[in-house]
């Protein structure tokens, strides 16, 4: 069961502006984009008032970016 449990790494973007909201074809080419390097978005929020919205995704966590995160002045 232990061998089952991943670690992941989250990004979080914020789309649209205040005077165009979030225009469908740059959200669509966004998450095709994260799709290609492996994110999977896992929930959104609307920032009220505001027209924007913002995007969470995760991935599993690579040797790589684990690596670079816990020795920062290798990178």
């Amino acid at each position: 069961m232990a061998d089952d449990v991943k670690e992941w790494e989250y990004r979080v973007q914020t789309v649209g502006s205040f005077w165009s909201g979030v225009k469908a074809d740059e959200l669509e080419r966004l998450l095709n984009e994260w799709g290609e390097e492996g994110w999977e978005v896992i929930s959104t929020h609307i920032l009220e008032n505001m027209n924007k919205i913002n995007v969470i995704a995760k991935r599993p966590l690579s040797a790589t970016t684990r690596r670079g995160r816990s020795m920062p002045s290798h990178n």
